[in-house]
C-alpha cells in the first residue's frame, strides 16, 4: 500500500496506453495517485480523470512555465474546479528560474496569487521550485504559508532549504532521482528528513528511477523510490509505505 503523491497522468506521453498505466498502478498495490494540473486545461483533465477512477485524486493550478497567460478568468476557473471533492490541492505552483519560460516578476505575482487562492478554498499547495530556493522560501514566509500547508515536490534544495521548509510545516517529496548513483548528497539530505514529513512521488512521466532512467516514468515505479528511501532511512519498505501513506492522507485529507 503506497501513494504516488505527484504524477501527470494527463500528459500526452500517456495518450496511447493511459488505462494500462493506471491498471498497472492498481495491480502494483498503489492506494492512491495524485494527478497534478499544470494549466487550466490540464487541471480540468486531471479532475475528469479523478472522477473516472476512485483511487485517483487531482490537484489544480498553473505551473510557473504557464503563468504568463493567467488572467482573472483563470482564477475563477481554478476556484470553480477546486470546489470538487476529488480536488485535494492547488498545484503545481511556484517558481522556475532555470528556464524562465514566464518572466520572473510574473511568476512571483502568480505564485503569491495562487497561494492566496489556496487559502481562500482551504486546500494545501504543491510547490514547484527549480533554482529559486530562497525566493520560494521568502514568499512562503511572507504569505504565511504555514497556515495553508503543502509539500515541496521533487525536492532539489540544500539543507538550508530543507530546514526552512520544515519550519513552515511543509512536507518534502522524494522522486526517482534518489535511485541514481550520483545522488550521494541527496541521500545525506534524505537522512535528515523527519519520517512524518516525508512523501514519495514519481513525477510521471518524468524522472524515471533506476533501472528505467531515461525512459517514461509511471506511478507503479514509486516502489523503486520507496526501496531507495527505505534503505537510506534504515527501515523496511512496508514501514516506509505505511508512514508515507499516512503522511499523504494527512496532507491531502484523504480517508483511510
Amino acid at each position: 500500500m503506497m501513494i504516488d503523491s505527484h504524477a501527470h497522468l494527463t500528459l500526452s506521453q500517456f495518450d496511447n496506453d493511459r488505462e494500462l498505466v493506471i491498471q498497472r498502478a492498481l495491480n502494483s498495490g498503489l492506494k492512491h495517485i495524485i494527478t497534478v494540473g499544470i494549466d487550466i486545461n490540464d487541471s480540468q483533465k486531471a479532475l475528469t480523470l479523478a472522477k473516472k477512477y476512485d483511487f485517483i485524486f487531482a490537484s489544480v493550478g498553473v505551473h510557473p512555465h504557464e503563468v504568463k497567460s493567467m488572467n482573472s478568468e483563470t482564477y475563477l476557473k481554478l476556484s470553480e474546479l477546486s470546489s470538487h471533492n476529488k480536488v485535494v490541492a492547488i498545484g503545481e505552483i511556484g517558481l522556475d528560474f532555470y528556464r524562465n519560460l514566464s518572466p520572473r516578476e510574473i511568476q512571483i505575482q502568480h505564485f503569491r496569487d495562487q497561494l492566496q487562492l489556496a487559502r481562500e478554498v482551504s486546500l494545501p499547495v504543491i510547490i514547484h521550485d527549480r533554482e529559486a530556493h530562497q525566493e520560494v522560501i521568502n514568499i512562503l514566509r511572507e504569505e504565511k504559508a504555514e497556515t495553508i500547508g503543502g509539500v515541496i515536490h521533487c525536492f532539489s534544495g540544500d539543507y538550508t532549504m530543507l530546514k526552512a521548509s520544515l519550519d513552515l510545516n511543509f512536507f518534502i517529496s522524494i522522486p526517482g532521482t534518489i535511485t541514481f548513483k550520483t545522488s550521494g548528497d541527496f541521500h545525506k539530505l534524505v537522512q535528515d528528513i523527519p519520517m512524518d514529513y516525508l512523501l514519495l512521488e514519481t513525477d510521471s512521466p518524468f524522472l524515471a528511477p533506476h533501472p528505467f532512467r531515461g525512459k517514461r516514468n509511471e506511478p507503479a515505479y514509486v516502489f523503486y523510490v520507496a526501496e531507495a528511501v527505505a534503505r537510506i532511512k534504515g527501515v523496511s519498505v512496508a514501514e516506509l509505505a505505511e508512514i508515507t501513506t499516512n503522511n499523504a492522507r494527512r496532507l491531502f485529507n484523504l480517508l483511510p
